[in-house]
């Protein structure tokens, strides 16, 4: 919360507070429809309460009308951007007790604890947590549904269902990608269950009959299956809409739902034209045409100081093993690889789960994602590494009790926990000492400039130095013109100018041909992590 003072909004966040304003107040789902509205609903409850609203004929963009909100109403642009920020808050406290509630399950007090101070000590999780993002939310309701599934897995009764569903359906309406983390962590989950029945003990549920686990299972299963859709529609609220007209006008949410034609299409059809239903109806099939347009045409990506729009299957092994605290990298590779192993000796789908989870997510995302933005889009990977470094640090310190092996382990956990007071504020733009002096030729969008956050640190070294004039080169959703800066001018590609420039290392470094001309000069200053300060004779 500390760092709330620091950053000016990163680049989602007008965006986000402007959707979840939307629903609340307007019954209408507006902006970026490839995002479910649970976390978006979180950041919009307080500016509401605080007097924020839309315009009576709203932007039809997105960050314009975030922009109109965060500086246009009675509440002031910081208090506004305070109260979103706290919406966020739940999500990770849900983060930790669901991780503090796996661990402790299957491991022990200490091992929760441990799990739980390497997890809080990393600072991209941190980081983050303080903003309105979706990528802090979604990564908590996995892990809880995750959870829950082992917990069925021992128990399937309808309890444990429902408790499954609503944790599911809840990480669902966050955010899509938790459609196929979940359900690709599932998958693999249960069918290595299936493998493991026969290497089983005896008189364990694993050796029950596979028919009789199966109808003890179905019914559970079936209301888990139906509570995840009804929370994934109703999460858009009570607002009901014809989804077509008398004259069956195509709907992209219908043909989603039925088809381009048949039967089912025309069935479906007419009873849209003839009764009101739901908007979450129409919404839930825009999310998941959204993603699926989204990743089939890519996003502009930077990676090794290469360009790109599809990604590289590599990104996210890069992004890991730049962004992660070396300790946990090292401890939680370690674990996760012993837990796996342990495991399979044991025939244990409670050991092996942190190990399968993380291997079948991140194989996921290397093999078909396109939109490579960030680390953040991995979190998850964040909890399991925690889980992996906890068991590692107590198997290595009781099999070596030595003083000099405990003090080396004690030394890699106070490494991990200092690695917070090295980072802070920069949670967002924490790069390990792998990534060098010079991050930014590695990676740069949301990893370490996510719309020039260090705005208001700017501001301040503008001040500070008595900058009467400024060229700014910006990629952000901040309303300069109503900022804290002296008179500026936007510094346009392919013009060199003179003077004093400040410049977002998103703008330099995806727009070499540009602004490669700066790089002639030294700067005077890196402003934060996302600004660079040169004087140009």
């Amino acid at each position: 919360m500390s760092t709330y003072r620091v950053f000016g909004n990163f680049w989602d966040e007008p965006e986000h507070i402007a959707a979840g304003l939307a629903l609340i107040d307007r019954g209408q789902y507006l902006y970026d429809d490839q995002h479910p509205p649970l976390a978006r609903l979180a950041a919009a409850i307080g500016p509401y309460l605080a007097g924020a609203r839309l315009r009576a004929a709203p932007d039809p963009s997105g960050v314009a009308e975030g922009q109109q909100v965060l500086y246009h109403s009675a509440a002031s642009y910081r208090e506004l951007l305070t109260l979103a920020r706290l919406g966020m808050l739940p999500f990770l406290l849900v983060l930790l007790g669901s991780t503090w509630l796996w661990m402790r399950r299957w491991h022990g007090d200490a091992a929760a604890l441990l799990c739980l101070v390497f997890l809080i000590s990393t600072p991209v999780i941190l980081g983050h947590a303080a903003l309105v993002a979706l990528d802090v939310p979604v990564t908590a309701l996995i892990v809880a549904s995750l959870y829950l599934l082992l917990r069925w897995f021992e128990r399937p009764t309808l309890a444990r269902g429902a408790a499954l569903g609503v944790a599911a359906g809840l990480a669902a309406a966050t955010k899509l990608s938790a459609v196929p983390f979940f359900g690709i962590a599932a998958a693999a989950l249960m069918l290595l269950r299936l493998a493991l029945r026969h290497a089983a003990p005896v008189r364990t549920p694993l050796r029950a009959p596979l028919r009789a686990q199966l109808r003890a299972r179905l019914g559970s299963a079936a209301l888990a299956a139906g509570l995840v859709l009804l929370i994934m529609v109703g999460m858009y609220g009570p607002h009901l809409l014809y989804l077509t007209t008398p004259a069956l006008a195509p709907s992209r949410s219908l043909n989603f739902i039925a088809g381009d034609h048949g039967p089912l299409h025309e069935l479906v059809y007419r009873f849209a034209a003839r009764v009101r239903l739901p908007l979450g109806v129409k919404m839930v099939p825009l999310n998941f045409l959204g993603v699926e347009w989204h990743n089939a045409h890519g996003h502009p990506s930077f990676l090794l100081g290469r360009l790109g729009d599809r990604g590289w299957w590599y990104f996210y092994l890069v992004a890991l093993s730049v962004k992660t605290p070396l300790p946990l990298l090292l401890l939680g590779l370690t674990g996760l690889t012993l837990l796996g192993v342990r495991g399979v000796r044991r025939a244990d789908i409670y050991l092996l789960g942190p190990s399968v989870c993380f291997v079948s997510i991140l194989a996921f995302c290397c093999l078909y994602s396109h939109i490579n933005i960030g680390v953040r889009h991995v979190l998850i990977a964040y909890p399991l590494l925690a889980m992996g470094a906890a068991c590692a640090t107590l198997a290595a310190w009781h099999r070596w009790p030595g003083p000099a092996a405990r003090v080396g382990v004690a030394a890699l956990v106070l490494w991990q926990v200092t690695t917070l007071a090295v980072a802070y504020p920069d949670y967002v733009a924490y790069f390990n000492l792998l990534a060098g002096a010079h991050p930014e030729r590695i990676l740069v969008d949301s990893d370490l400039d996510w719309g020039g956050q260090d705005l208001w640190r700017l501001e301040r070294v503008l001040a500070a130095r008595h900058v009467a004039r400024l060229a700014i080169g910006y990629r952000g959703t901040a309303e300069l013109a109503l900022e804290a800066l002296p008179p500026y001018s936007v510094l346009e590609p392919g013009r060199a100018v003179t003077g004093w420039v400040a410049i977002t290392m998103l703008t330099l470094q995806e727009d070499r041909a540009g602004y490669g001309w700066l790089l002639r000069y030294r700067p005077v200053q890196r402003v934060g992590q996302s600004f660079e300060l040169y004087y140009v004779p």
